[in-house]
């Protein structure tokens, strides 16, 4: 089974999903976390969705066990109460330095036909019904610069060798739950992510091949919220596992 267990009790489960692999998936040939805990669940005959990850996104995910405990946990979902908050912090890797350290970006998406989050201004928002607006914190924790070398096969952190690439490690904080909304909106600010081929330009796509980085640089570290029987504050915390956060100082 790829998906970890964090923890688990008679209500609740806390995984860790790893990059690749989706949360849930209709294809019959495709392994998901439903399926693989469906399956170490066996003779258990209910596991709630609460939340999702993109398939390209690693990080922990929380699941009920019973409906009534699903329930609990998506209400904190949207709920801006600091004491009742299903929270979740995010790391992600940026190609390039973004212009400000700490920022809030507030746009309007709604995913295409192409299953694409589309970014539109508020003005754009208005002629389109299906836009919702989406909002989110971020904040520069560190920068590093990465040199490539000709042959793209060797890499240094140093920065006097030749073909720099520069990266930063943000923190995310989502206040809004929609369709690619961390990968769209940090692109469309400016700020794409490392690895992400289907919101980086050409320049972000072109430095993710020297790197070897094939997926989105994006991992939900850190979820909080409260156990839906005991009322307990739980916190959980990960590394990210990916060789993109490994120019860091995790």
């Amino acid at each position: 089974m790829r998906t970890k267990i964090i923890f688990e009790d008679r209500d609740i489960l806390v995984i860790q999903k790893p990059a690749g692999l989706a949360t849930q998936t209709a294809r019959v040939d495709q392994q998901d976390v439903v399926s693989e805990l469906k399956h170490y669940l066996t003779g258990s005959s209910y596991l709630g969705i609460v939340h999702r990850l993109d398939q390209p996104v690693e990080g922990l995910l929380v699941f009920g066990k019973t409906k009534s405990a699903a329930a609990f946990l998506t209400a904190q979902l949207g709920h801006k109460d600091k004491d009742g908050t299903l929270n979740k912090h995010y790391y992600c890797v940026i190609c390039g330095k973004a212009a400000n350290k700490d920022g809030q970006l507030v746009d309007y998406l709604y995913k295409d036909i192409n299953n694409r989050a589309m970014v539109l201004s508020a003005d754009a928002a208005l002629k389109e019904p299906r836009a919702k607006q989406a909002s989110l914190h971020y904040h520069i924790l560190e920068e590093t610069v990465v040199s490539a070398a000709a042959n793209h096969s060797m890499l240094t952190v140093d920065k006097h060798q030749p073909s720099p690439i520069c990266l930063s490690l943000a923190d995310i904080q989502i206040d809004t739950g929609r369709f690619h909304q961390i990968r769209a909106q940090m692109a469309h600010g400016g700020m794409c992510l490392l690895g992400d081929c289907k919101y980086g330009n050409d320049s972000t796509r072109i430095i993710s091949e020297q790197l070897g980085i094939r997926s989105a640089a994006l991992c939900a570290y850190s979820l909080e919220f409260i156990h839906p029987v005991t009322k307990e504050k739980l916190h959980f915390q990960i590394k990210p596992q990916g060789k993109a956060f490994s120019y860091f100082s995790l």
